[in-house]
């Protein structure tokens, strides 16, 4: 079984906290800014005019130029995606936006298990006979092509112009482009290191009406409000898990405030209102696990075409017909999932305590959920997890999803196990948290040697002794909706972890519901709260120290609030 974590509070800056408070930060608020490195006020709330500036993402000028003598030329832009959430956003938002500025666009995006991942030869070649647009002039790629070095010297070969904007971490060799905007390519000075795809399109397309802007194209008419599309900018960058920085809760924060007025796409609100969520209230948690997967299912089981197409709908009736396939799609990619992960933890078993990594392999596993099962093994064990299915393209492949855990650079790590075991693996790529890879179904057991060893080589041993981090106690005062309409006003998640409270309670009553989830009625001091632990089914002593977090209930009287517990055991 894995470690038990530990509870323990989140150190403090006293200067920052002391001067946050100075500005007038609530004391609540300026323990939690406090508590995720925030020094200043400064560095709280904005809008949109407090991003960052395009011109300071290298390429992102030029890329703006480039688009701009396009769309004057009435050339022909082909938008190229990922397969994913954050490639899906970013295909609607180059396109809708591309659009606005007047240019002849369309889109295409790879599918998984024909096609596998970005700019790739044979997608040249589709793209080379596109249904609608015919031959591209340009091709535009979104969240992938940095690492696409035989798909741009393809097109490149046959006579069009290649715009690549990734975030993806580069190799040593970029690929011969007309233009490359990737805020991680080596000498970019763009402070935000964590745009995600759609992020960086975005970005692009701030450059690119800037250009226009200064040739006088809007002169007489009204520029194209790209803030328009900053509901799927937020979708995007939620369901890539990217760091919420500065930045990129600006960009959230602006789309969740056009998602909450009712003004976002009609595929988001079809696809928020399936999942029960209220538009009016809607969270970053909303857009990661109600809205994302829904997304993500259509890529993960067919074709994100379907996603893309909900994305870009107009009207409100294609748009909710879309948002019900996606729906069922979901759906069966919960049961799939949920039969795998059996499986893979009845393979597993208790894995070996001294061992630093987890691989879990199945023969009919569904090449398209493996992310999804890494993902829960990592969680359940606390170890770096890579999950691999054949190859349903090419015989005698396996490809791979791994998730790692804080501390551990997933990518690092595959590129040290490359270098001393060399021929292992045949590609890789991503991020910290997150990487795919393929390899030879033969050499398994070789890269798990290499896994572990290069894990070992690179991470901190304190690593593997979770911590759970809290931002400390609440007053009974504090279980209020005032606390949770201050909550809701800030942007929480990735690299931002949303406030995680802890108290010893007084448990006054348990049952089960469902025989699943355990349901509580606790005391503190005299308040009197209730709370549910989702898939806990042991019951707990008269007293428990408790991690939760704040949710709403409007069957809890006054106070309007109760707890989801993250956490049962004893503080540090």
């Amino acid at each position: 079984m894995s470690q038990s974590p530990r509870l323990a509070t989140r150190r403090l800056d006293p200067v920052a906290l002391a001067r946050l408070t100075a500005a007038g930060v609530s004391p609540l608020m300026a323990r939690l800014y406090a508590g995720r490195g925030i020094t200043s006020a400064a560095s709280i709330g904005g809008g949109p005019a407090d991003l960052l500036a395009p011109s300071l993402m290298l390429g992102a000028v030029d890329a703006g130029a480039l688009l701009a003598d396009a769309i004057a030329a009435r050339r022909r832009l082909l938008v190229v995606g990922d397969y994913d959430c954050d490639g899906a956003t970013g295909v609607a938002v180059g396109v809708l936006g591309l659009r606005a500025m007047g240019a002849v666009v369309d889109y295409l995006v790879p599918n998984r298990f024909e096609h596998g991942y970005g700019l790739t030869p044979e997608i040249v070649d589709l793209a080379l006979e596109h249904p609608r647009i015919g031959r591209p002039d340009l091709l535009i790629t979104v969240d992938n092509g940095v690492a696409s070095l035989d798909g741009v010297a393809h097109a490149r070969s046959a006579g069009m112009q290649v715009l690549v904007t990734d975030h993806h971490l580069p190799g040593p060799v970029l690929p011969d482009a007309t233009v490359l905007v990737n805020p991680n390519q080596h000498g970019c000075p763009f402070p935000s290191k964590h745009l995600a795809g759609v992020g960086v399109m975005f970005y692009v397309l701030l450059a690119t009406r800037a250009v226009l802007r200064e040739r006088g194209t809007w002169q007489g008419r009204t520029e194209p409000n790209l803030g328009e599309l900053l509901d799927l900018v937020a979708l995007g960058t939620v369901a890539d898990v990217v760091r919420l920085d500065r930045n990129n809760r600006l960009l959230v924060a602006a789309g969740l405030k056009r998602l909450r007025a009712g003004r976002a796409r009609p595929g988001l609100l079809a696809l928020l209102r399936l999942a029960g969520r209220e538009p009016r209230t809607a969270s970053s948690q909303d857009l990661g696990f109600a809205i994302g997967p829904r997304i993500n299912a259509a890529g993960r089981l067919a074709d994100i075409t379907l996603g893309v197409e909900c994305l870009l709908a107009d009207d409100e009736d294609q748009a909710a017909q879309l948002a019900e396939k996606l729906d069922a799609m979901n759906r069966e990619r919960r049961e799939i999932e949920t039969d795998m992960r059996e499986e893979a933890l009845a393979g597993v078993g208790d894995p070996d305590p001294a061992a630093r990594t987890l691989i879990a392999y199945q023969a009919n596993w569904h090449q398209g959920v493996i992310g999804l099962l890494a993902s829960r093994l990592k969680e359940r064990f606390g170890r770096p997890t890579i999950a691999l299915a054949r190859d349903d393209r090419q015989p005698g492949l396996l490809k791979g999803s791994g998730r790692s855990i804080a501390g551990v650079h997933l990518r690092d790590v595959l590129d040290l196990a490359d270098r001393r075991s060399p021929g292992v693996l045949l590609r890789f790529g991503g991020h910290a948290m997150a990487a795919g890879l393929t390899l030879n179904e033969e050499r398994l057991d070789d890269f798990s040697h290499a896994f572990e060893s290069a894990v070992r080589e690179l991470a901190d041993p304190a690593c593997f002794s979770p911590v759970i981090e809290t931002d400390g106690a609440l007053s009974p005062e504090e279980f209020s909706v005032a606390t949770l309409a201050e909550l809701d006003n800030e942007v929480w998640g990735q690299g931002f972890a949303a406030p995680l409270f802890m108290d010893r309670f007084r448990v006054v009553s348990q049952r089960l519901l469902k025989d699943r989830h355990l349901k509580l009625d606790l005391m503190l001091g005299k308040r009197r709260i209730a709370g549910i632990i989702f898939g806990h089914t042991e019951p707990l002593g008269p007293q428990a120290t408790l991690a939760y977090q704040l949710q709403r209930d409007d069957w809890q009287g006054a106070n309007g609030v109760s707890l989801i517990v993250q956490h049962v055991g004893d503080p540090d």
